[in-house]
């Protein structure tokens, strides 16, 4: 609430400003985000779009600035349920983050993909960025032991255990993974820790449906 407020307070002392004004721009795309950020995707998007566009017209040659504005797009359409839409973004973004080298962000980029990917339930599609791209980047960039590597590993696991038709093997890696997981958040961040919770309970998840197909 208290971002919100600074948003549109800030918009209104810079609103006067011509439209290629940098800061009256930057200004529009924090108003944006704090609309998002506060339920209020609906009022949210008009406002990203605008800010969008002016970064088009104005910053064409600014790529982290014209990235940065398509994520926000793209986010406020996945809060919004329109994931098709949000999905083009998406990769966009990914492929043009992966050009500019092995960072963290391709990380986060990468791993929102595979989120909207399994959202739309394209399993294998997610699991190919997550498990011959995002992983082996994630260990080399924040490290095995991080909660975005750890996330990776256990978007794998359901894409493993929900693809169509999963074999048995698909579904005890699934659970290897997880296992993995598991003892490296207990490790890390404490067995009592939401996430290692959330993990324990998909790998409950995977151990009933290794029992049905026994």
């Amino acid at each position: 609430a208290v971002a919100l407020a600074r948003g549109w307070a800030c918009w209104k002392t810079y609103l006067g400003r011509p439209e290629a004004d940098a800061v009256r721009c930057g200004v529009l795309m924090v108003l944006g985000n704090a609309l998002r950020l506060n339920d209020r995707p609906e009022e949210a998007l008009p406002v990203i779009v605008a800010s969008w566009a002016l970064n088009r017209r104005y910053w064409s040659h600014d790529e982290q600035t014209i990235l940065m504005s398509q994520t926000n797009l793209a986010s406020c359409l996945s809060t919004l349920g329109r994931l098709d839409e949000a999905l083009v973004l998406k990769r966009e973004v990914f492929a043009k983050r992966l050009r500019n080298g092995d960072n963290e962000d391709v990380v986060i980029v990468g791993y929102n993909l595979a989120d909207s990917l399994i959202k739309l339930k394209r399993y294998s599609e997610a699991r190919k960025i997550l498990q011959k791209q995002l992983l082996p980047l994630a260990n080399r960039v924040v490290g095995p032991d991080n909660d975005a590597t750890l996330r990776i590993m256990s978007h794998i696991s359901v894409c493993l255990r929900k693809d169509q038709a999963p074999t048995r093997a698909d579904v005890d890696e699934a659970a290897r993974i997880l296992q993995e997981c598991i003892q490296r958040r207990r490790r890390v961040f404490g067995p009592t820790h939401p996430t290692t919770r959330i993990d324990e309970t998909l790998l409950a998840k995977t151990h009933q449906l290794l029992a049905r197909m026994s």
